[in-house]
């Protein structure tokens, strides 16, 4: 495993089991790499860099953008982003 240091693990358990141990959390903690799930099996620190970098811009378009998503109904029932609304709203067209 490039991450703890070129360290050699033998057999499934003990290498699957290496990946919450204290010398791969660290090796994790100094790429500024948190250790969780998505990470496990990934050895090389390429790869871990390469997948950080993906996961964070998956995370980036998952984020709640109240302006474009944020949806109103008025009393007629009509659903209406919140720009549309609030345009609707000064004008008193409500």
């Amino acid at each position: 495993c490039e991450i703890c240091g070129n360290e050699s693990y033998r057999g499934r358990h003990n290498f699957e089991k290496h990946f919450q141990d204290s010398k791969h959390v660290y090796g994790m903690r100094c790429l500024g790499i948190p250790n969780t799930r998505h990470f496990h099996g990934v050895t090389k620190i390429a790869d871990a860099q390469n997948l950080w970098a993906k996961l964070q811009h998956t995370v980036e378009d998952n984020v709640f953008d109240g302006e474009k998503e944020e949806e109103y109904e008025d009393s007629h029932g009509n659903v209406l982003t919140r720009k549309t609304y609030q345009d609707l709203a000064r004008q008193g067209l409500l």
